[in-house]
């Protein structure tokens, strides 16, 4: 594991809009190990009136190329504050786990204390910030893998709306013909596990406004055990029915309501 500096060494400090004081920035230089390779790595928090963002950036020496990690953390979004984002560098898997959710902070963008952001490579935290260690290590812990999911959707345009469905940064189920395809569900394989993903997105595209929630679940694949339809069979209203009443129990599930932002 890679610490942060020593209290002797300062964190690069650059502020070109020092006379502006709606937007401000903090950059800090990391050195970490990453496979075999030694790389920089650059944690930059931005802040402006409207936006708060943490760029995570790593550099590897034998590369002309760089990799970039985005966490927008704005203050009006609590479930902003923590999370999951999975990134390549030079086709390895890079976790970044964050928890800000009791940071304090002064007129700085990047946050005292009661916080942590962990890098993790190969299951080895590789980059720890922030003082809170012991939250961080047992998050990031194989025992209690998270796993990030990203859902896209494109609904406007000349184009017939798509939808897409990323884990871990890959991107594992494309919906095309969303008009026809407003329910479904698909079947993928994550950590050799099959787990089945049903969606609902009838409200984002018939609702009035097209701001309606769309509705995901997520379940472990038992096989085609129960009612639960076979791998890319359409769903019919049966299931949905049962989700709205409450009735629906086949073993554990996660729900996901979501609504689509700008």
């Amino acid at each position: 594991m890679f610490a942060p500096p020593p209290a002797d060494q300062k964190p690069a400090l650059d502020d070109p809009a020092a006379n502006k004081p709606t937007h401000n920035f903090v950059t800090c230089v990391y050195t970490t190990k990453l496979g075999e390779a030694f790389c920089n790595v650059t944690a930059t928090w931005a802040k402006t009136l409207i936006s708060h963002t943490l760029y995570i950036t790593v550099e590897c020496p034998d590369e002309n190329t760089h990799y970039t990690c985005k966490i927008d953390l704005k203050t009006w979004q609590f479930w902003g504050k923590k999370g999951l984002k999975t990134f390549s560098v030079s086709d390895k898997r890079v976790d970044v786990f964050w928890d800000l959710r009791s940071a304090k902070f002064t007129s700085s963008p990047q946050p005292n204390s009661d916080f942590y952001v962990a890098m993790v490579s190969k299951e080895e935290v590789v980059l720890l910030l922030g003082d809170q260690k012991n939250e961080a290590l047992r998050r990031t812990r194989r025992s209690s893998k998270e796993h990030s999911i990203v859902i896209e959707s494109s609904l406007n345009g000349p184009y017939d709306p798509e939808m897409w469905i990323s884990v871990d940064g890959t991107k594992s189920i494309r919906v095309p013909n969303l008009h026809w395809r407003f329910r479904g569900n698909e079947t993928i394989v994550v950590d050799d596990v099959r787990v089945q993903i049903l969606w609902d997105v009838h409200d984002w595209l018939y609702s009035g406004s097209h701001s309606g929630v769309g509705i995901f679940v997520f379940r472990r694949d038992g096989g085609g055990a129960g009612r639960v339809v076979v791998e890319g069979e359409d769903l019919g209203d049966g299931f949905w029915d049962e989700v709205a009443e409450g009735s629906f129990s086949v073993g554990f599930c996660h729900f996901l309501y979501a609504w689509r932002i700008e």
